[in-house]
């Protein structure tokens, strides 16, 4: 694995720009800007640094291969060619993601057949034998194949687990946003920690706990593992150079951060995630309707937010209502607030009475979003 390497930052859609940002600030020069990913360049350690401290990506993935093939027989030669043994160890199985658009070769799971068959006979991975059922072991490491116009794309995935699970979120309440979209909220509305943040419908707590970890200024991967942890060519001494690092750009964080839930169970998690993430002295929850808020010392601050809009949840009640009294709240008792709203239904936002502005269009889990923010 000779640098540099080219690499591949998966993000949700509509936050690339913010990816790419991430990037820059950890002086790595990124290049094309795709809907859904950015690409870069890297040494080991900044792909090191990709995986620990992006927090709006999915994924990074490292190209191994790229090649032409309109045949079963031209894709067997060329996979033979690629040095699997870079990327699996002893124990290692490959395992394949593979999309097909405009190929002839468009038989997906066949194209995996294929590929799975020279990564294991490049890495020993013994054949069934006769008798026995047909089958492999696990998969172990995630390769990502990309068929366009007979044209192939094989990367391997740095990262393992999706880079949006951090290893603190382990209850969660109904609807709940994933961590990397959450980081992107924050960072789209520029909270640096410098004034408190509120979040009035925290559910789990997932936006709250990222603002501690953003305000902190610690790595979102610093409780989980990664996949290149496994390869032959991973470098022990630059990751625990990388580690740290890190450690060493730790702030104390002098800002109140406070989310709030009308349901018991979201408290409950929300508190219990919020001590997985080292965060409980950082992060206060409170069992709060709306109607019961009231601003933390310290501002004008940050009302960031993604309430109910009833795409995932069974409306209770009249949301219009619930927005209604949102909006009354936010000017009544957080004036001279930022006010930052994950929206799927203008319509429904407008019963707050605030005159917010879109900022960032994105995706949460299938449900077109945008994020509109405004002054209390």
């Amino acid at each position: 694995m000779k640098p540099p390497l080219e690499c591949y930052a998966v993000c949700p859609p509509g936050v690339e720009q913010l990816t790419a940002r991430e990037l820059a600030a950890l002086r790595i020069r990124h290049g094309r800007v795709d809907r859904g990913g950015v690409a870069f360049r890297a040494t080991n350690r900044q792909l090191y640094l990709a995986n620990l401290w992006l927090r709006t990506a999915t994924r990074v993935l490292v190209r191994v291969a790229a090649f032409g093939a309109s045949s079963f027989g031209a894709l067997e030669q060329r996979a033979e060619e690629i040095a699997w043994p870079t990327w699996l160890g002893a124990d290692g199985v490959a395992g394949f993601r593979v999309t097909a658009t405009a190929s002839k070769l468009y038989h997906t799971d066949a194209i995996a057949e294929r590929l799975a068959r020279a990564a294991d006979a490049a890495t020993g991975v013994p054949a069934p034998r006769r008798g026995q059922p047909a089958g492999r072991p696990e998969p172990t490491q995630l390769f990502v194949v990309r068929a366009r116009n007979d044209r192939f794309t094989v990367s391997v995935d740095a990262s393992g687990v999706p880079l949006y699970k951090r290893g603190w979120r382990e209850e969660v309440a109904k609807a709940p946003l994933r961590e990397s979209l959450a980081a992107a909220l924050l960072l789209a509305v520029g909270w640096d920690g410098s004034g408190p943040l509120v979040d009035p419908f925290c559910g789990s707590g997932t936006i709250p706990i990222e603002a501690a970890l953003l305000g902190r200024n610690l790595p979102p991967g610093y409780q989980r593992d990664f996949a290149f942890f496994d390869w032959p060519s991973f470098e022990p001494g630059t990751w625990a150079s990388v580690i740290g690092a890190a450690a060493e750009a730790e702030r104390p964080l002098e800002v109140a951060i406070l989310g709030a839930d009308r349901d018991a169970g979201a408290v409950d998690a929300a508190r219990a995630n919020a001590g997985r993430a080292g965060a409980a002295d950082e992060v206060e929850v409170r069992h709060a309707a709306i109607s019961d808020l009231a601003p933390p010392e310290g501002g004008p601050g940050w009302l960031v937010t993604n309430p109910p809009y009833g795409e995932r949840l069974a409306a209770s009640g009249d949301l219009r209502n619930l927005y209604a009294r949102f909006g009354t709240v936010a000017r009544e008792r957080f004036a001279g607030w930022q006010v930052a709203v994950l929206a799927s239904d203008r319509r429904l936002v407008a019963h707050s009475g605030l005159r917010l502005e879109s900022v960032l269009q994105a995706d949460n889990g299938g449900i077109p979003v945008e994020l509109l923010v405004a002054r209390a």
